[in-house]
């Protein structure tokens, strides 16, 4: 899988999938902060399925909020995984929802990490690396 890269200086694309188009401006404006991430995003899960072209712009991490209308972030990320070119995406939910039974869920759909909405803003890149370093263990923060 691609999240086994390490080291602060990595590269990484990442892809931020939100309905709210404020929450996508945080996280865009967050993470790039980080000059070694290149972000983009989706205001849907349609959006970002129709971004995902083989021959288009891949991302190594997928940032999914839970609740969306349409697909939501378990369905988008259960669509990611049977997509080849793109199954190996790692994934990290983004939500306010995070009881025993909806981290189990984003566990069931093969995600890496989960952070907790409101998130804070300064630390959010370092915790996407935290994540993807594996220096977070857990599906909790």
């Amino acid at each position: 899988m691609k999240h086994a890269r390490s080291g602060s200086t990595t590269a990484f694309k990442i892809l931020c999938v939100d309905d709210e188009p404020d929450v996508r401006a945080v996280l865009e404006i967050c993470l790039k902060m980080d000059p070694h991430m290149d972000v983009r995003s989706a205001g849907s899960a349609r959006d970002a399925l129709e971004m995902l072209t083989p021959n288009g712009w891949l991302p190594d991490i997928a940032l999914l909020d839970m609740m969306m209308p349409e697909m939501n972030g378990c369905e988008l990320a259960a669509a990611l995984r049977a997509t080849d070119h793109i199954a190996d995406v790692a994934i990290i939910f983004v939500s306010a929802n995070d009881r025993p039974s909806d981290l189990d869920r984003y566990r069931s759909v093969g995600a890496i990490g989960y952070i907790r909405k409101p998130f804070d803003p300064i630390t959010l890149p370092k915790l996407v690396r935290d994540h993807m370093s594996g220096a977070v263990t857990s599906l909790a923060e």
